[in-house]
């Protein structure tokens, strides 16, 4: 079986203050799983891997399971394949994400998630932001003014806040970046 490069989005770590993981730890607990040619991207864990298995949601499996084992942290892992970040980074291209008065993130959805059945119930409010849906990922647009009154951050107080986790589109291009590097290594 041929190993495949997939990238594991940790819900959590080293932001504001809290969960505070070394990434060279982490780097050496994913090689401990059995991951090869392990990489880390800045300290909100991004971390880039190889691995035999094929499917995302035993790795997901394994790696909340470490996670709580080592570090005791409750995981909340969504893991990507190369082609999928690319994907979001395809449809980021489409968007215009540099108008500064605008934030652009992408929010990652666990695989329990169904992006437009959920995002139906969410009453987004078009004056100040803006979702589009790609499979399991939300491009989410906000306007700086009206960022308190999105509804997208109200979501951050309930529980489907728990079933993702959010990157800047400069770190999702930079993660896809890393592993298109990592696969011409």
């Amino acid at each position: 079986m041929a190993s495949k490069r997939y990238v594991a989005l940790l819900r959590g770590i080293n932001v504001g203050g809290n969960n505070i993981i070394a990434m060279k730890a982490l780097k050496a607990s994913f090689e401990r799983l059995g991951f090869a040619d392990v990489k880390t991207y800045i300290n909100s864990g991004n971390v880039i891997f190889k691995s035999d298995e094929s499917d995302p949601r035993a790795l997901e499996a394994r790696i909340d399971a470490m996670l709580e084992r080592t570090y005791k942290v409750k995981g909340r892992t969504v893991i990507r394949t190369r082609s999928e970040i690319a994907k979001v980074v395809r449809a980021l291209d489409k968007e215009d994400t540099s108008d500064p008065a605008w934030r652009s993130n992408v929010v990652f959805l666990r695989a329990a998630v169904d992006p437009k059945g959920t995002l139906k119930g969410i009453a987004i409010e078009p004056a100040i932001e803006r979702v589009v849906c790609c499979p399991g990922t939300w491009l989410w647009f906000v306007s700086m003014a009206g960022f308190s009154r999105s509804q997208i951050v109200k979501v951050g107080r309930s529980p489907l806040y728990q079933e993702m986790t959010v990157r800047n589109v400069n770190t999702t291009r930079a993660v896809l970046a890393l592993m298109d590097a990592a696969e011409k290594a």
